[in-house]
């Protein structure tokens, strides 16, 4: 049995695959969330096998969750549910320690299919970004990791980078993550030095072609 942990932030999408899991005898749905902090909860609560999760939720987008589940939760593999098939969102995901991204627009079937090859041990990319995405991905990236400033980031920088990226001032932030606002300056002040990054305008940019700008709060 394949014990599977679900986060989309949107209900009505989530309730659908939820649906198309639950048609599957060996998958079992064990939690459900709406955002990324409760994804990392969850998955430390329930410890499931596969966690699938949106690439783009507001606050901590899937791809951090990614990043710091793959440190905290080994035995969890994630697949990425994604809209997107640019190539910075696809090799984002697979830096991040994603073994599956699929995109929406894919067939049911498809996710399904991911998700027993994850289970299986293997990584899933769905067409047409297989071969391209892999290619560069094992050509072009993973030999650069150590080089990239962005890996020089702190958990706690990462998530003040996206939701900053996301227009959140340095109030709602601190509320978000439960800290205080001068401690969010002074992450933000850290990562904008680490990246090179000089102003609001360069730090969205950044975060654009990094994957990492997802919806602004509400």
């Amino acid at each position: 049995m394949v014990n599977i942990v679900l986060v989309d932030d949107h209900q009505i999408v989530r309730k659908g695959i939820k649906a198309i899991l639950d048609t599957q005898a060996d998958f079992t749905v064990v939690g459900e969330g709406g955002d990324g902090l409760m994804a990392i909860e969850l998955v430390e609560k329930l410890h499931p096998d596969i966690l699938v999760l949106d690439v783009m939720m507001g606050g901590i987008n899937g791809l951090e969750v990614s990043r710091q589940l793959c440190k905290k939760a080994p035995q969890t593999k994630i697949v990425v549910l994604s809209m997107y098939s640019d190539e910075s969102y696809v090799l984002e995901a697979l830096r991040s320690g994603a073994k599956a991204y699929v995109l929406k627009d894919n067939t049911a079937d498809e996710l399904v299919h991911a998700i027993h090859e994850v289970a299986l041990g293997h990584r899933y990319l769905s067409a047409p970004l297989s071969e391209r995405a892999i290619q560069v991905y094992t050509q072009n990236v993973e030999p650069t990791l150590e080089d990239d400033p962005y890996n020089r980031l702190t958990t706690r920088e990462r998530e003040i980078l996206q939701l900053a990226a996301q227009g959140w001032g340095n109030t709602e932030i601190a509320d978000r993550l439960f800290i205080s606002p001068r401690t969010v300056e002074t992450h933000r002040a850290n990562l904008m030095h680490k990246l090179g990054l000089h102003n609001q305008k360069e730090l969205v940019l950044y975060a654009a072609r990094r994957g990492l700008a997802g919806d602004p709060p509400l």
